[in-house]
Order: structure tokens, then C-alpha cells, then sequence
């Protein structure tokens, strides 16, 4: 049985922010709640680290509905906008597994200049999607960006304030629906292993 299916999706397609949040806590948030012990407590083991979850709740919302939501993964209990982070959501189009630095985070400056020196974005796979902005649910493989592409992302990070980074997987809607949870699970370790170094050298730990 697949982990993701229609119906996870379709929530985003429900017209109307009361009724759009009531099918997006019977529908999804079961999974972020699940989601979030399984990978705090990986990401726990793997960074020596103790880690949180933090689900969307959507509370500053009085109009419009939530276009996506997610489970963040930190090592604060009481946010994680102002740290790196990564992060497994939905979009109406996709589910996201990503590694994410927004206009919030204190240090973006020295995060992009040490990511910009490395070498280790040359060596993620070229399926790895890129964007600088965490709103929106575009983004573009390493391979179609290159690397000045990628590199012109984290000047931004580095020279604009409101300058985002965001790095992982996108699953898209049709392909989720064919993967099991075991399936789902080791594409997602998988991509949080590779993101891990990028981890590290953003946090000047390497």
C-alpha cells in the first residue's frame, strides 16, 4: 500500500480555510505527527544531537488556506525558522524532502560563503533540486542549473536579506503514489544522508 496517495494530496485542492484545515488534520497531519518521532529521533542518532519535530499548525492564517505543510526537523524545541533545517511536505504537485535555510536564519552570509568555498555540492547527485525561495513549489535539478547556477543561489543567500536556500528531493505526486512506506523511507534517509554534509559545513562543523 503506498504511504502517499490522492488523497493526501487533494487536501490542497479543498476550497475554503476552515474546510481546507480540518481535511489537513484528518488527512495529513497523522503523517507529519508519525513522520516527526521517526526522523527526530534519526536525525537524534545521527548527528549526536537531540533533535525536534515542529509540524505546520498554520495558526496566523485568517483567509486564505495553506498551499503546502510539512514536518521541520531541528535541534531547538521551541522553533526552527532561524536555524538550518530540514524538512518532509506536501505540495498539491509533490512531496518535498529538503534541507532548508530561510530569510529568517541568523549567520545566512557565512553558511553561503563556507557552502561557496566547499566542494561538496559538486559532489550530490544530480537529481537534487535547488531554489531560493521556500514559498514557492518550483525548483530546479543541480543538472539543469549547473554549477554557476547553483552558485548564483547562494550569493543571493549570502548578499540579499530576504535570500533563501533550499536543497533536496521533490517526489512528485504520481511517483509517490507507487512507493510504500519502506520505499518512501529509504528515499528519504537517503536524501538526508547526502544533505547531511551540506549540514555540517553550514554549521562550520566539518
Amino acid at each position: 500500500m503506498s504511504y502517499w496517495n490522492e488523497k493526501h494530496f487533494q487536501v490542497f485542492e479543498t476550497p475554503g480555510l476552515e474546510a481546507r484545515m480540518a481535511a489537513l488534520t484528518e488527512k495529513v497531519r497523522p503523517k507529519f505527527e508519525e513522520l516527526g518521532e521517526q526522523y527526530s529521533a534519526y536525525f537524534s542518532g545521527i548527528t549526536g544531537e537531540e533533535f525536534y519535530p515542529h509540524v505546520a499548525k498554520h495558526m496566523r492564517r485568517t483567509v486564505n488556506p495553506p498551499n503546502d505543510s510539512w514536518v521541520a526537523f531541528a535541534p531547538h524545541k521551541r522553533g526552527y525558522k532561524a536555524v538550518p533545517h530540514f524538512q518532509i511536505g506536501l505540495w498539491d504537485s509533490h512531496v518535498f524532502i529538503i534541507l532548508a535555510v530561510i530569510y529568517e536564519a541568523s549567520g545566512k552570509s557565512a553558511m553561503a560563503e563556507r557552502l561557496l568555498e566547499s566542494k561538496q555540492l559538486a559532489n550530490l547527485p544530480e537529481d537534487m533540486v535547488v531554489s531560493g525561495d521556500h514559498m514557492k513549489p518550483e525548483a530546479h535539478s543541480i543538472g539543469e542549473l549547473g554549477k554557476e547556477g547553483v552558485e548564483n543561489l547562494l550569493c543571493r543567500l549570502r548578499d540579499v536579506k530576504k535570500g533563501e536556500f533550499v536543497i533536496g528531493r521533490h517526489l512528485q505526486r504520481e511517483d509517490a503514489d507507487r512507493l510504500t512506506k519502506s520505499q518512501f523511507d529509504e528515499l528519504a534517509e537517503k536524501t538526508f544522508d547526502e544533505l547531511l554534509p551540506l549540514y555540517s559545513i553550514m554549521l562550520n562543523r566539518q
